[in-house]
């Protein structure tokens, strides 16, 4: 299994439409992807659950992948928040 440790630096943090991107990217991959923020965790492919997450811009998250295509869904999941969820703001 891998981790990393990422901060949500959008100005809506993990708002809908990002939680939707990331569940959509999350979906191409043969691989778990799990975020982690405090005591609470989601699956990457759970649009519900990455809200229920509450991560707001500021916050530390944990991102895990484990399977064939972990290292590059752990990547890719990464370089979209890294991006801003590829939002303007």
């Amino acid at each position: 299994m891998l981790q990393r440790q990422i901060t949500i630096s959008n100005k809506l943090g993990l708002h809908a439409r990002a939680a939707t991107k990331l569940a959509t990217l999350a979906a191409k991959f043969d691989a778990e992807i799990t975020l982690i923020h405090g005591d609470k965790q989601a699956s990457a492919a759970s649009v519900l659950g990455l809200l229920m997450l509450e991560s707001g811009v500021g916050k530390t998250i944990t991102l895990t992948a484990s399977g064939n295509d972990a290292q590059a869904a752990l990547d890719a999941v990464s370089a979209l928040i890294d991006a801003k969820f590829e939002e303007n703001s």
